[in-house]
């Protein structure tokens, strides 16, 4: 399974997201603002980021640019979770979010992105 980043200022979304994704068998971390899930990220690249675009400090745009930007985090997956809805969508794709998803959504729809985003990147045990 995958090492998970969870940046998210809201502690309850943070420990649903985080039971949800242990129980499926990933490893989780996480941090609760920009400045810190940067820092994370670059001292321990995780397969996978999920960042809110709503978050503290840093906002999670700037975290995106920041990791797509750096040459040593840039192969880091990341999947954009926000209440901000899907007017968001696009412009985190072109910034080179990896995929997205809106609050709230089911522990089913969190899984089946993670699985949609591990298996482009060739990390899934299944085959497309």
């Amino acid at each position: 399974m995958a090492n998970v980043l969870i940046v998210e200022d809201h502690p309850t979304m943070r420990d649903a997201m985080r039971l949800v994704l242990e129980e499926d068998g990933h490893q989780v971390e996480e941090a609760v603002d920009g400045e810190n899930g940067i820092a994370m990220v670059r001292e321990h690249p995780p397969d996978v980021v999920l960042l809110d675009l709503n978050i503290p400090v840093v906002s999670g745009t700037d975290v995106l640019q920041a990791l797509k930007a750096d040459p040593a985090t840039a192969g880091v997956l990341v999947v954009i979770v926000t209440a901000t809805g899907e007017e968001g969508r696009k412009p985190a794709l072109a910034l080179g979010a990896d995929d997205y998803i809106t609050k709230p959504f089911s522990p089913l729809a969190l899984l089946r992105t993670m699985e949609r985003v591990l298996r482009g990147s060739g990390m899934s045990g299944s085959s497309p």
